[in-house]
């Protein structure tokens, strides 16, 4: 089982619809998936089908603060193979509520570590939604991460930004969690009329090489309009350039995985 954080500081990059996208793709390859919800906005909630207005504990808030297990707050969705632990606003407190613990960054790594331990809960897949921001919540799964995977937006201040982030990375490796390696570099919402487009990909090719996928995610409005009806864009449109681009990206993922697998 593999546990992967999907990450960017800067919001709107197209981290959400990836993780739905590739989520769902993969249960469809019969891969068994849980998808946790790390952003307080609780957009992989509504986008997979269930509500982030839900007031009770059984969110990766109640998981957080001690008052839940793991078993307990995993919810099934409409989809086959696919789970998910949702998020609401109360997650936006935990920082603060945390601040005399020194082991919180360890938090989600050993609550995850006792559940898939204790319970023979079996994924293939634990898909991580990080917060659009470099806080806790993002350090807590970066340390539970045994990869990443950031989506790029194709736009003029993106490499800036990943910059930004590879520090962080590199943080991470040293104090907390020296097995974390980037998975690769999805580029999103490409605009192959615009030249800027090309530009990055040329400059994020040239730099991550092969870290950087063949597929690229275009702009597309099914994309944008699949989370207001709660299902991915693989369900709600299939045939659309976004789906196409999301299988694709899913088949190169599975290739890659199984490079890593035989290369151990």
């Amino acid at each position: 089982m593999k546990i992967i954080s999907i990450i960017n500081q800067k919001g709107g990059v197209g981290k959400t619809t990836t993780v739905i996208n590739l989520a769902s793709a993969l249960a469809q390859k019969n891969k068994k998936i849980l998808v946790i919800d790390l952003d307080p906005q609780g957009n992989a909630t509504t986008g997979l089908g269930l509500s982030n207005t839900d007031q009770s504990d059984k969110t990766i808030y109640g998981i957080l603060n001690g008052t839940m297990s793991i078993s307990n707050v995993i919810k099934k969705t409409e989809f086959e193979n696919l789970d998910l632990i949702t998020s609401n606003v109360d997650l936006s407190g935990l920082e603060v509520e945390t601040a005399g613990d020194s082991d919180r960054a360890f938090i989600l790594k050993m609550k995850l570590t006792a559940y898939l331990n204790n319970s023979g809960g079996f994924y293939d897949y634990v898909l991580i939604d990080c917060p659009p921001s470099l806080s806790l919540l993002t350090v807590m799964a970066l340390v539970s991460s045994n990869s990443l995977l950031v989506p790029l937006q194709t736009e003029f201040f993106a490499l800036e930004g990943l910059t930004q982030l590879m520090k962080t990375i590199e943080r991470i490796k040293v104090n907390l969690n020296s097995s974390l390696e980037i998975q690769g570099i999805l580029l999103t919402m490409y605009d192959r009329r615009n030249k800027l487009s090309s530009q990055v990909e040329q400059e994020a090719r040239s730099y991550f090489k092969d870290k950087v996928y063949q597929t690229v995610i275009p702009r597309n409005v099914r994309l944008s309009e699949a989370p207001s009806h709660g299902v991915p864009v693989l369900i709600y449109d299939r045939n659309c350039p976004g789906s196409k681009s999301y299988y694709s990206f899913t088949d190169e993922f599975i290739t890659q995985e199984n490079k890593i697998g035989s290369a151990a």
